[in-house]
């Protein structure tokens, strides 16, 4: 997979994390137990720190970086949609950030938060826990239920379970030409049909 260090600073990755080959990570970036990082994301660590907690996701075509003496930090059981942008913010324990999001420089977003997809988190904006951000420039919209925060957490677990699956399953093959008879499928896991956050009720 293509980690490099640069001035020294090598990237640190949990063993019990799973970055697949196709990620990139830079310098300084530390990546925690159980995470997991998917194909095509971008950790690049060569001004401020990239932190990754345990439990957390960094989806497909995701970017991490900061400016020089900041932190980029995702807390423990973070969840990072598809081609959001992380840039010198924090996302807090249990947070989410949705597909091709982008939060800005000393944004925070708060416990068991989540950000909408599409949403553009301003510099500085501290979203507080356990409510939904929609819209652009962000604005908050309503109270999070406890159903919606449990889909979310399920969701993690999901990805969690995923890290597993990939560290001991996922290998570089060549394709078949044709399916197989009665190809299998990927069972769904317990209750995760798909639920929608909408900005309004």
């Amino acid at each position: 997979m293509p980690i490099y260090e640069i001035d020294g600073l090598r990237p640190v990755v949990d063993p019990t994390a799973f970055v697949h080959p196709t990620a990139v990570l830079i310098g300084d970036v530390i990546v925690g137990p159980g995470s997991y990082i998917a194909p095509h994301a971008s950790l690049r660590g060569d001004f401020g720190r990239l932190i990754v907690g345990p439990g957390a996701n960094v989806q497909d075509s995701c970017t991490m970086h900061g400016f020089p003496g900041t932190d980029t930090v995702i807390e423990q059981d973070g969840h990072i949609g598809h081609g959001a942008v992380l840039h010198g913010c924090i996302v807090r324990t249990n947070a989410m950030v949705g597909m091709n999001a982008v939060v800005m420089d000393g944004a925070i977003v708060g416990e068991s938060a989540f950000v909408a997809a599409l949403t553009f988190v301003k510099a500085k904006f501290e979203i507080p826990p356990r409510t939904l951000v929609a819209g652009v420039p962000g604005r908050i919209v309503r109270d999070l239920t406890d159903e919606e925060i449990g889909w979310k957490r399920a969701g993690t677990a999901e990805y969690q379970e995923l890290t597993r699956r990939s560290l001991g399953t996922m290998r570089e093959c060549t394709p078949l030409t044709v399916p197989e008879q009665n190809r299998k499928r990927f069972l769904p896991p317990g209750d995760l049909a798909p639920k929608f956050v909408t900005e309004g009720r």
